[in-house]
């Protein structure tokens, strides 16, 4: 399944990252998990986050370049070599992977966000191998369940 990322550009300024997150603070949007990554003039925000259409929206409210794009997230045992086997299998059905963060770790399992050359080929041959790929769903809640 395909979930929803939630990406801002930001300026690379003392305060924007927290004026980001105070947005998000105050319409109650979760951050489940985040990438960030920076140039010399701005920085590239990626986020899971509990509500994805109303998180763009209310950034965008405040001037914000927000956009959405679709990930997935797959779920992987916490072993040596599990990484490794999933890009093996993306690789050797001639996908590539643009970025990869990780969405949690519980227990003996992690999940991984990715964006992919293909979204769709790679969910078809992640899970034809017997990986499971976190629903929209988990991906957006993971850290209240886990808070539970």
């Amino acid at each position: 399944m395909l979930i929803k990322q939630l990406s801002v550009f930001i300026e690379n300024k003392v305060g924007r990252l927290e004026d980001v997150t105070k947005v998000l603070k105050d319409h109650n949007i979760n951050i489940a998990s985040f990438s960030l990554a920076d140039t010399a003039e701005y920085g590239m925000l990626r986020m899971i986050v509990s509500d994805p259409e109303e998180g763009r929206r209310v950034l965008r409210e405040e001037g914000f370049s927000a956009s959405l794009a679709d990930v997935i997230a797959v779920k992987i045992a916490q072993k040596p070599g599990t990484l490794h086997e999933v890009l093996k299998i993306l690789f050797d059905a001639g996908l590539s992977v643009e970025y990869m963060y990780t969405l949690s770790t519980t227990g003996k399992d992690t999940s991984i966000i990715m964006k992919a050359s293909d979204l769709n080929l790679a969910l078809e041959v992640l899970r034809a191998n017997g990986y499971e790929v976190c629903s929209d769903k988990e991906a957006y809640e993971i850290n209240n369940i886990n808070n539970k």
